[in-house]
């Protein structure tokens, strides 16, 4: 026959440890759960930007008038690229950039993608040249910025940016 003797801190040890337990599952089965949407679709100010079926250069233009913005017919530039395997700390930056708008290039590494450049005629308060960017792999944008030509230039995300204030 086997006798337990408890001491008050075991039972507590075990009780707070039961309770954990408990919380832990109760928050399991009460909070919905978030993911990456994988059809590539974001809500954005209640509407739904679509980042599938682009297939080329005036798929790209009709990409880019979902966030608002408009380009020269033709791009400026097309290349293919290949997404390396090791961000350095500039590409580390522009993912950052794509994480802001729920992409991520760390997908894609050693993927070979095109790139398609368009001039942008439509940017806010501002007179300098600026280009869209978007990289595009199997049909789909994996990448996207807005930046202008400028040596103390800018880039962004592909969302048009808030009118300034101070005119």
């Amino acid at each position: 026959m086997f006798i337990y003797s408890f001491k008050a801190s075991t039972l507590k040890f075990f009780g707070v440890i039961g309770v954990a337990v408990i919380v832990l599952v109760a928050l399991v089965f009460l909070i919905p759960t978030y993911s990456k949407d994988t059809t590539a679709e974001i809500a954005l100010f209640n509407e739904s930007i679509s980042f599938d079926n682009v297939e080329n250069a005036s798929d790209g233009k009709r990409f880019l008038s979902q966030y608002g913005w408009e380009v020269e017919d033709t791009p400026v530039e097309e290349c293919e690229i290949t997404v390396p395997k090791d961000f350095d700390k500039v590409l580390s930056s522009y993912n950052e950039i794509q994480k802001q708008q729920g992409l991520d290039l760390t997908k894609y590494a050693k993927k070979t993608a095109n790139r398609y450049t368009y001039k942008v005629t439509n940017y806010p308060n501002y007179d300098g040249t600026v280009y869209a960017n978007i990289i595009i792999y199997k049909d789909k944008v994996i990448a996207g910025d807005i930046c202008s030509a400028d040596a103390r230039g800018f880039i962004h995300t592909l969302s048009m940016p808030k009118p300034s204030t101070n005119e």
